[in-house]
């Protein structure tokens, strides 16, 4: 009977570790873009939504009015998650917003990371993309910020092949990558997802999420949560298995209909994944 007990509990033992490894307990965080800056709120109405609908905090675009949006938020118990910007590697030289370096400056000490796009064409794009990122990242480390790539499609970055060959070549160590679940959607890769998603783990620093359908335009490959006949759920799981434990972020780029509703809809699919999970 001692015997029994102690396989018994070294059996249960074992499975600790993988029922904890299962659980979606990653930071959930709305885009700006679907919590009322196309419909011009206010950065006390934006966060004012963020904060009844549940989530965790936002992810903010540009580098305008950045201690403003942190204090709106951060007073409310929320987190700026990222700034999105970006670079471009097309003109007579490599460029970036002039506002993006006092942001940064901005940004120290409140854990947000630099949601970085790099945009343009190039006879010699891949140089000057490696010298914009290392620019950009240099510039976070002294705040002790992160830059983490977003693939975008039609960008010089449109896939996250292309977001791990640049941040490889850029030789950073503050600099991650992002799996964007519309834009990988949209350059049909799903079959490899996979495999995309084994190659990017080692690197991998921000995710986002939104209900898709398996091709079509934006509006099929970014709906609420609870829409769409991806498997948004299927995809969270094989994340959290894996072992990626770190934000994600809600993708609502051009949904229709009601901001809130839209909000609570999938903050509600987000709560019944956890649940299932």
């Amino acid at each position: 009977m001692q015997t029994r007990s102690l396989c018994l509990a070294v059996g249960l033992a074992a499975l600790l570790p993988m029922a904890h490894a299962q659980k979606l307990t990653n930071p959930f965080f709305a885009f700006d873009n679907g919590a009322g800056r196309d419909q011009k709120l206010s950065l006390e109405q934006q966060a004012e939504l963020v904060k009844r609908t549940g989530y965790a905090g936002l992810g903010y675009t540009g580098g305008l009015q950045v201690p403003e949006m942190l204090k709106a938020l951060e007073s409310r118990g929320l987190k700026m998650f990222s700034i999105y910007v970006a670079v471009r590697v097309d003109g007579d030289k490599p460029g970036y917003d002039a506002a993006i370096p006092e942001a940064i400056r901005q940004l120290k000490g409140h854990g947000a990371v630099v949601w970085l796009t790099v945009q343009g064409a190039s006879p010699d794009g891949e140089a000057r993309a490696v010298r914009m990122v290392r620019e950009v990242a240099d510039m976070a480390a002294e705040s002790g910020l992160r830059v983490v790539l977003y693939p975008h499609m039609g960008f010089y970055v449109g896939r996250i092949e292309d977001a791990l060959r640049i941040r490889k070549l850029a030789d950073r160590r503050n600099v991650g990558v992002t799996f964007n679940l519309a834009h990988f959607l949209a350059v049909k890769d799903e079959p490899n997802l996979d495999q995309r998603l084994r190659e990017a783990m080692p690197y991998l620093e921000m995710v986002s999420i939104n209900g898709a359908e398996h091709e079509g335009g934006w509006d099929r490959l970014i709906l609420p949560l609870d829409r769409g006949a991806f498997d948004v759920f299927g995809f969270l799981r094989k994340l959290v298995t894996a072992g990626y434990k770190g934000p994600i972020g809600l993708q609502c780029y051009q949904v229709p209909g009601d901001i809130e509703d839209n909000l609570k809809r999938s903050m509600a699919a987000w709560r019944k994944f956890q649940e299932r999970m």
